[in-house]
């Protein structure tokens, strides 16, 4: 081939490996693009992202080392909590932008993927076949659509970015190059220990070339353990016994290729089985057994089949169960990594069962065109399911047995919607599966208690500390009860034992607080109250109350701030503002907080939460030039902080600068699409400006959104232009 042949070949590769590539961004956005729209949901979002503080305090100094320091939900991952640290930087509690995340590195590892197989074997189509099957599969929903599993998706990334590193050593070894690798292993094992499979597929290193990956990856498995062990999420052998353990891995491996095949009845949790029959056992041993000595029999002929088996077998055993993690028997999500070789195996025996065919190239075209369009079809159909937990919840009640996990969280959600009935009775359906599943005891005793029935309520949080002493929020739950019976010390002793298990439970020190506030132990609630805001300082409550506890002492000053952050948290807080006007005449101790925190800014000009207290503490005096000013600087510190965005948009509505105010509120909404009281102030602008339309049309979403401060609906007197109207008035009438 001359040379002007060989520039026309690689020309005509690179303009292929474009398309291809083009393809495998535009059919995965087109397919999860929907998540755009999707919610957050109750299965660990709220751990990981919408009730977990540090999170979302966004990328401070104080968050980074908790990220790095943390083995919050039996794990140490802190690239993870830095990915979700960063995207409430970017797009505050918006989940559309933290799913878009997922999609974006689910994208990305196809891409890689791709170009990797390529530049290994130099098949084009083989490699774009295995790529297109890893960014469609419907096996591979559950770590894209799901926010929690961001560590699926990201340590995937740096998985294939230490493979690519790894070609590139091999092409020309360098000591930068064996660095790079270094680099991107490390990385990949900060954001999930599943990255403690990848040393030994790297099969051409040499021994001492492989040690620090080798002793990496045992470390960072032994920490693994360890974490997860202290945090209760490895199951002990009395619960799952290792013969249970050994069987359930070999039906494991056998039914993830049975739902590779046929990916339909895919549910978010598979109850653990117990004893499986005898035949089911036998036949997954045999049939892995089987395939196992016909790869290694083959193995000079076909090469591709032995990689692909010994890729999938040995990437599922850190996930397969013989270390139990959690209660689930088998979850789709451990199968992202591990089904590239099954789509290898595939991707290079079909055109070797079919290579003397005589329309072989229709027949793979055909073949290709049918599975791509199946699997489109199906992920398109399994990511509806991911929309919001009840269609999560009810799916996997529908096409799984004695599923008491998706009982109990289905009754939560139902309870946050008010729907306490419905809520107890999946709560008593998870018990009867299993009587001693704390979980749902707590949550039973939470139910309960809100409808009154206190001893019943006391009944099962008890049983809940039996099966599980060291259940903080339970303690916390019957301390409540408690203490709205009159049982003061026991309920102290219950807040105390909470704090006990877990020192940085917010709640149990706000209610340890209120406790020792009304015995007249200032010092020490005030202490509790502090603690309770350190660890989530937008706990407006706690603000006010530690106001109180502190205006008792005399340090009016003080209190005059923290009054000031419970209003800013929530605008409508009555106590808080009468607790506010009551001080507000003493005009001089506002001036002494102000000069306090200006103080505290010459020390340390990039606190954010400085210039916040201090825009409030202007607004209150009436000084709303200086007020704006401290509020942009502290954007400037934190672009997406919605509490700066919403202050700052109120006192642009007091100066009468609305279209302003309306174009920052329509950003925290973009923040935040669920925020009922930026639409209310949005409303609220539109009825000053007497655009009785548009007034009542953002009041409506607001009400949609959960706004239901009637009282204040009903005294706001930037709804006066619109008292007339009827929609108005029936929402008044009703409520």
């Amino acid at each position: 081939m001359n040379a002007k042949n060989i520039h026309r070949a690689t020309v005509l590769n690179i303009r292929r490996e474009f398309l291809v590539c083009l393809f495998l961004v535009i059919v995965p956005l087109l397919v999860y693009g929907r998540t755009g729209n999707h919610e957050f949901i109750d299965f660990d979002d709220d751990l990981y992202v919408t009730q977990n503080h540090h999170v979302q305090a966004g990328l401070t100094p104080d968050s980074i080392a908790w990220a790095f320091t943390t083995t919050s939900i039996a794990n140490w991952h802190p690239l993870t909590w830095l990915s979700h640290m960063l995207d409430i930087q970017l797009y505050g509690l918006n989940p559309g932008s933290h799913h878009l995340t997922n999609v974006l590195f689910h994208i990305a590892n196809t891409l890689l993927l791709f170009l990797i197989l390529t530049r290994m074997t130099g098949a084009l189509w083989q490699s774009a076949f295995v790529a297109v099957l890893f960014a469609l599969h419907p096996l591979h929903v559950e770590s894209v659509a799901w926010i929690s599993e961001r560590k699926d998706v990201l340590s995937t990334f740096f998985w294939m970015l230490t493979m690519w590193s790894y070609i590139r050593y091999v092409e020309r070894p360098g000591v930068k190059r064996y660095l790079l690798i270094l680099l991107f292993f490390i990385l990949g094992l900060m954001v999930k220990p599943m990255l403690v499979t990848l040393p030994p597929s790297f099969s051409l290193f040499l021994v001492w070339e492989k040690i620090p990956f080798i002793v990496l990856a045992a470390a960072v498995s032994v920490v693994a353990f360890l974490v997860q062990r202290s945090g209760g999420a490895v199951g002990s052998l009395e619960i799952f016994p290792i013969h249970y353990r050994i069987m359930n891995a070999l039906v494991s491996y056998v039914s993830y290729i049975g739902k590779m095949i046929w990916p339909f009845n895919l549910a978010f949790l598979y109850p653990y089985p117990g004893k499986l029959p005898w035949w089911h056992v036998s036949g997954a041993f045999l049939l892995l057994l089987s395939i196992s000595l016909l790869s290694i029999r083959n193995v000079r002929r076909f090469p591709w089949f032995a990689v692909g088996w010994l890729w999938y077998l040995g990437t599922l055993v850190p996930v397969i169960g013989l270390v139990q993690i959690g209660s689930q028997a088998m979850a789709d999500r451990y199968t992202y990594v591990p089904l590239i070789g099954l789509f290898i195996m595939i991707a290079w025996g079909i055109p070797e069962i079919f290579k003397r065919w005589r329309y072989k190239k229709e027949g793979l075209v055909t073949i290709t065109a049918v599975l791509l369009s199946f699997f489109t079809v199906t992920t398109w159909f399994q990511v509806r399911y991911w929309e919001n937990s009840i269609p999560l919840y009810e799916h996997a009640l529908d096409i799984t047995a004695d599923n008491y996990v998706a009982h109990n969280n289905l009754g939560a959600v139902l309870q946050k919607q008010g729907r306490l009935t419905e809520a107890v009775e999946q709560y008593r359906e998870a018990l009867g599966i299993r009587s001693d599943y704390a979980d749902a005891h707590n949550n039973l005793g939470i139910a309960l208690a809100e409808k009154g029935r206190k001893a019943e309520a006391i009944d099962h949080y008890l049983e809940a500390l039996r099966i599980n002493p060291l259940y903080a929020k339970v303690y916390n739950n019957l301390g409540n009860v408690l203490l709205g019976e009159g049982k003061t010390e026991e309920a102290i002793r219950h807040y105390s034992e909470a704090l006990r298990i877990d020192s940085d439970y917010s709640e149990a020190h706000y209610n340890l607080g209120i406790v020792l506030y009304g015995q007249g132990k200032f010092d020490e609630a005030i202490n509790h109250y502090m603690e309770a805001l350190r660890i989530y300082p937008g706990y407006a409550e706690a603000h006010n109350n530690l106001g109180a506890a502190l205006a008792q002492q005399g340090r009016t000053a003080e209190a005059i701030v923290h009054f000031s952050e419970a209003l800013q948290i929530k605008p409508d807080f009555a106590v808080a503002q009468n607790n506010i006007q009551e001080l507000s005449a003493a005009r001089d101790k506002i001036d002494d907080a102000v000069t306090e925190i200006l103080e505290a800014l010459r020390i340390n000009p990039q606190d954010p939460s400085l210039y916040f207290k201090l825009g409030n503490l202007y607004k209150w005096k009436g000084e709303l030039d200086k007020a704006i000013d401290c509020y942009e600087k502290m954007l400037l510190i934190q672009p997406g902080s919605v509490r700066a965005l919403t202050s700052l948009a109120i006192a642009y509505a007091i100066k009468g600068k609305y279209d302003k105010a309306l174009s920052l509120l329509k950003k925290t909404i973009r923040l935040q699409p669920d925020n009922a009281d930026a639409y209310y102030f949005i409303s609220g602008i539109h009825a000053r400006q007497e655009n009785m339309e548009d007034s009542i049309y953002w009041l409506k979403i607001a009400v949609e959104k959960g706004f239901d401060n009637w009282d204040l609906l009903k005294t706001d007197k930037n709804f006066v232009n619109i008292r007339g109207s009827l929609y108005y008035k029936k929402i008044i009438l009703v409520h």
